[in-house]
């Protein structure tokens, strides 16, 4: 006779079903915790929501995650105000539009000092001219133009140096619907400098003095002519930006030789990799090849420019692919680049202490993972596979698995992947890009190491938190394994999707919730490891 009572198990439920009083289902179908709504407010401040996740559409995901900057906007918008200058400033986003949203919004929603906070923070968040109209466009969604507001984006003009404004007035003229025309009448920011006066005037469409503005005169002399060696002279003379030029200048070999020269800054670099190399002026065995090398690995640089290690991996996913996404322009990559952006992906990272522990990392490799990763040309499984080979650079004792298919779509399994730091950034990221998915268990890294036998102190799950083919839930399979082997096992669970869900049981202190693939994570799940988290 069958004892019916036998499948009513608190020690081992399936993942379709609840086995904890604070689960709730996921958009998977499964059961898993929710996050605080801190921890909600730092996914979406680190991953966005442009492009929503497998189960859950952008418009859908970006409308959960605004509530949630909403709601603390309400609740406490000094506080919100804090964590968005944090994330902002230490480079931990790939995109400033949602630091910039919610800084928005708790602009308009916020109580007074809340509010105030907002304005008081605007030159941090907003530090270029396409920050200012981004913030334009996202405060009037939430609301008119106060008093408030007009003072804080006044006192953006008129507090930065002449010379910082003039350049990012010059630079970034129109964004987002907006041009500094369209604020400096909102804001009639007031000055006594007659230099700062003039150059309010010529923005706006007056006549004006130029003899103490020498970028705006030089960009006006570099839009009225057509000739190579004048672009030339006005870079190297007025430091003159690629912005600041007539379209005609960008198709110039020797202005873009000009430009390297003066130095271009390190984001703009990385982005103009494919075009340098279709000018000719990166092949192989140059000097400027090499110079070129040397700056994208150069890690102060990357660090003063807030290079995001994901913005690195898109840029060099498609300089070796060799072909754009968005045109039908192709170049043929220059192997010291190839090997310069391989170089400056771990660099961007910064060096991470290692934890010295036996760490298994198990990469969520699913259909689900396809989604971009930030709004970015990069999947989420792709970030997922750069990530894991920071901490595998920096753990001696270390393994990679990836969540792959049993057999069929349902059943999931669990596949070692043979990528290590060794190989080539983009080729461990197509390692991971071919592997047959089913349904994602993440509770298989613990019930996998119990059953081989395998000695892990610390488990790291790369996943979106989906989950729901397993016979047991993550939380109970890690308590298993500690059980069976003695080992006080860690489990890091690394959100790649902005959703309010996850595996890990937030009342277990051996289990940690991160998020993003930015610099700080690797460090974070070393130190976590290490019990000093």
């Amino acid at each position: 006779m069958v004892d019916a009572l036998a499948g009513i198990n608190l020690r081992r439920t399936p993942q379709g079903r609840r086995a904890d009083a604070r689960q709730v289902a996921n958009n998977a179908g499964g059961y898993g915790f929710t996050v605080t709504p801190a921890a909600r407010l730092h996914r979406f401040l680190t991953l966005g929501v442009d492009s929503g996740t497998y189960y859950t559409s952008a418009s859908e995901l970006a409308a959960d995650n605004a509530q949630v900057v909403l709601d603390a906007a309400g609740a406490d918008a000094t506080e919100l105000v804090r964590t968005v200058v944090e994330v902002s400033t230490s480079g931990r986003a790939p995109r400033q539009n949602p630091a910039v949203f919610a800084l928005a919004a708790a602009s308009a929603l916020g109580d007074v000092d809340g509010r105030r906070a907002a304005f008081a923070a605007l030159p941090q968040v907003c530090r270029t001219g396409t920050h200012l109209f981004l913030f334009g466009r996202y405060r009037e969604q939430f609301a008119g133009w106060g008093r408030g507001a007009r003072r804080a984006v006044a006192g953006w003009y008129l507090d930065s140096s002449l010379e910082r404004l003039e350049y990012q007035l010059v630079k970034y003229r129109q964004r987002e619907g907006w041009t500094h025309r369209d604020l400096l009448r909102l804001a009639h920011p007031v000055t006594g400098e007659p230099a700062r006066r003039a150059l309010f005037d010529l923005v706006c469409g007056r006549d004006a003095e130029l003899a103490e503005l020498p970028l705006y005169r030089a960009f006006l002399a570099a839009n009225a002519t057509s000739d190579v060696a004048s672009w030339v002279r006005l870079i190297g003379t007025a430091g003159l930006s690629w912005e600041m030029l007539p379209d005609a200048a960008l198709t110039e070999p020797d202005v873009w030789a000009a430009l390297l020269d003066r130095g271009l800054p390190q984001t703009a670099l990385l982005r103009q990799l494919p075009r340098l190399t279709r000018l000719g002026l990166l092949a192989p065995m140059s000097s400027r090849a090499a110079a070129v090398a040397a700056q994208l690995t150069d890690p102060q640089r990357l660090a003063a420019a807030r290079v995001h290690p994901v913005n690195v991996l898109v840029a060099a996913r498609t300089y070796a692919a060799g072909a754009s996404g968005r045109s039908d322009r192709t170049w043929v990559p220059s192997a010291p680049i190839v090997d310069a952006l391989d170089a400056a992906f771990y660099a961007a990272y910064g060096a991470v202490r290692p934890a010295g522990k036996r760490t298994l990392l198990a990469l969520d490799v699913s259909g689900s993972m396809m989604s971009p990763a930030g709004g970015l040309p990069v999947s989420c499984r792709e970030a997922s596979a750069a990530l894991a080979l920071v901490t595998a650079a920096t753990e001696p004792a270390h393994a990679i698995v990836g969540f792959t298919s049993a057999g069929s779509y349902r059943d999931a399994g669990l596949t070692p992947l043979a990528i290590s730091p060794r190989q080539r950034l983009d080729d461990a990221v197509d390692a991971v890009s071919n592997l047959p998915f089913g349904g994602t268990d993440c509770a298989l890294p613990m019930v996998w190491a119990r059953e081989q036998g395998v000695e892990v102190d610390t488990f790291v799950v790369l996943t979106d938190n989906e989950t729901w083919a397993g016979r047991v839930h993550p939380h109970q399979a890690l308590a298993e394994y500690r059980a069976a082997t003695g080992i006080p096992a860690r489990l890091v669970v690394a959100a790649l999707t902005p959703t309010k869900f996850t595996i890990a049981d937030p009342a277990d202190a051996g289990m940690l919730d991160v998020s993003g693939f930015d610099a700080a994570v690797p460090g974070l799940i070393a130190d976590f490891s290490r019990g000093e988290v």
